[in-house]
């Protein structure tokens, strides 16, 4: 069972000693053991987290509609229910900590941390970088201004409303568990089982090889944090009882994407020849930052502040980083398992005959 969990997890035994042994070997003596409760815990970053709690120990039960990745963890005590409706499951039980994974909504949060919170030492929610309201200024840290939301649109589940809704979410565990919380605030999430594709075209664009378009001048900042990392930092706040609110994102030192890009052509050992063209140019051509050309934002544009997150806090508290070349490799080696359909169609990211259009049109501008 543990095997087949790995292999889901990981893409492989080689990706699982990566993943389980580049950072946590640094965590020291295994601590006592928690009682946890997922809320998710079987899509993206859900499975991360569970797999470094049981690899420290720690008997982890699961929450869900048990709809998503079912045969998950087996050996998992597993409470089925819906925050929606049904979440009897859960009364009268408690733990020693409860790990809030996924939602943005603020009914979902109130409704789980007041049934929840008298009956667990720790709530800990993961939120989002996008609850800080201005990300017009750099180095921005924890007691940065939230971003607002009226009352009227805490159900409103557009994706304009979400840094707001995060935000609620954030205010609510504050209220309904003083003194017992937990905020973990990440950026772009990236590594294995990652279905967005918002790092994940970088490695696998430029493992294709040949000429690739590469943005602006390559200074401009990015921030990412492997997803393995934020489970492993999640679990050790948890293990510590750490209170308080946190920015996850990463690395340590400042990351352009110039380093990125070039991390990426070695790690996947490509002869991927990277083209810089010009951020006023790509504009022209309608190229669009993010989704065009993911994990970029040119640094004259709003919300640039998003890449440079003072992250003083969480390292002081205990987050780590595997080398980046690390999640290129793993990242591949989990998009290689994937079926043929699945990688024929990146969800972000240029099509290669787009790219190959912009390229052309840049070359011929420029001689």
């Amino acid at each position: 069972m543990q095997s087949n969990r790995r292999q889901f997890l990981w893409a492989g035994a080689a990706l699982g000693a990566t993943a389980l042994g580049a950072c946590a070997a640094t965590r020291g003596a295994k601590p006592a053991r928690k009682r946890i409760l997922v809320l998710g815990g079987t899509r993206f970053i859900g499975p991360h987290i569970v797999e470094a709690a049981l690899a420290r120990g720690h008997q982890v039960t699961l929450f869900n509609r048990g709809k998503t990745n079912p045969q998950l963890f087996p050996e998992c005590e597993k409470l089925h229910g819906d925050r929606d409706g049904d979440m009897s499951a859960l009364e009268g039980r408690r733990w020693d900590a409860v790990l809030d994974t996924w939602t943005d909504m603020p009914r979902h949060v109130r409704s789980a941390a007041t049934l929840l919170g008298p009956n667990v030492d720790q709530y800990l929610f993961v939120s989002s970088l996008n609850a800080v309201a201005d990300l017009s200024q750099p180095n921005l840290d924890e007691t940065a201004a939230m971003t607002p939301l009226d009352p009227k649109d805490e159900d409103n589940a557009a994706g304009d409303f979400f840094g707001g809704r995060k935000a609620r979410c954030e205010q609510l565990l504050a209220e309904l568990c003083p003194k017992r919380y937990t905020i973990v605030r990440p950026g772009l999430i990236v590594g294995p089982l990652d279905g967005s594709d918002r790092f994940t075209y970088w490695p696998v664009r430029i493992a294709r090889g040949g000429e690739v378009l590469a943005p602006g001048t390559g200074d401009d900042p990015v921030q990412i944090i492997d997803v393995r990392d934020l489970g492993e930092f999640i679990v050790h706040v948890v293990e510590r009882r750490t209170l308080g609110l946190f920015h996850a994102v990463g690395p340590e030192q400042r990351l352009s994407m110039r380093s990125m890009l070039e991390t990426c052509v070695r790690a996947a050992h490509s002869n991927a020849r990277l083209t810089w063209v010009d951020t006023s140019f790509l504009f022209e051509q309608n190229v669009a930052p993010w989704s065009d050309l993911p994990a970029w934002l040119p640094s004259t544009e709003p919300g640039q502040a998003y890449w440079t997150m003072n992250v003083s806090k969480a390292i002081g508290a205990g987050l780590r980083y595997r080398p980046l070349d690390v999640t290129v490799r793993d990242t591949l080696a989990w998009w290689a398992t994937l079926p043929e359909d699945r990688q024929a169609t990146l969800k972000h990211g240029l099509s290669p005959e787009r790219e190959r259009e912009v390229l052309a049109a840049w070359h011929a501008k420029v001689g």
